[in-house]
């Protein structure tokens, strides 16, 4: 299992808007792309396959944590299915969901909620890969780690395309991890402000003009 990652530089710049396709829809609500879509891609080929060089022959279960999840969680099954066909090891693969709600706006609520998913129950004395799109604070993957330990898994692991650096971090790192970032509020490749720019291919900084245009009014 490895804990590698790629590490993002605080005063990382990224990438200009103009070297890539942006939706014009998005186009005066960004800064700058952070991580282009093809780096994403690669990342995640080999994450995929750290995942099936650990687990080997052993049954998983891969457990979606929605909505965010999706676009990383989809990626990283394909590669996996492909790693089944093509490498030494065949990783038998279930799925299974769970959506949380942690975020207003750009702020964590210090809670979460399960607002839906299948039973968790299902999951008891199973191989557990979690799939998320980015620990934050690392309150939200704590608490769900302790409602998933309730019901009995076998093992339970964590992956994560984006860890954040945030001095709120409770000091949790996942067992697989893609990029380290700044303290920055990112979204596309599924990851959302208020539900917007899940459409984005590449992960990009919003700007306050983005914000402002998309926030809700508590």
């Amino acid at each position: 299992m490895s804990k590698s990652f790629i590490r993002i530089a605080d005063d990382d710049k990224g990438y200009e808007l103009d070297q890539f396709c942006i939706p014009k829809h998005y186009e005066q609500d960004l800064d700058h792309v952070l991580i282009p879509a093809g780096l994403i891609n690669d990342r995640t080929e080999r994450l995929a396959r750290d995942i099936v060089n650990h687990f080997q022959n052993e049954p998983i279960v891969g457990l979606c944590v929605l909505k965010g999840g999706y676009k990383f969680f989809t990626d990283l099954v394909d590669k996996i299915q492909i790693l089944n066909r093509n490498s030494g090891h065949s990783v038998q693969l279930a799925v299974d969901f769970i959506r949380l709600k942690s975020y207003v706006n750009d702020s964590s609520s210090g809670s979460i909620e399960v607002i839906g998913g299948d039973n968790l129950e299902n999951l008891k004395g199973k191989n557990v890969l979690v799939v998320e799109d980015i620990i934050d604070t690392g309150r939200t993957m704590l608490q769900l780690l302790e409602l998933l330990k309730s019901v009995g898994p076998k093992s339970v692991k964590v992956a994560s395309l984006l860890v954040k650096r945030t001095p709120d971090n409770v000091g949790y790192t996942p067992d697989y991890i893609g990029f380290e970032v700044p303290n920055q509020f990112l979204v596309g490749y599924a990851l959302d402000y208020n539900e917007y720019f899940r459409d984005l291919s590449h992960i990009c900084v919003i700007n306050e003009s983005g914000k402002k245009k998309y926030t809700i009014n508590k």
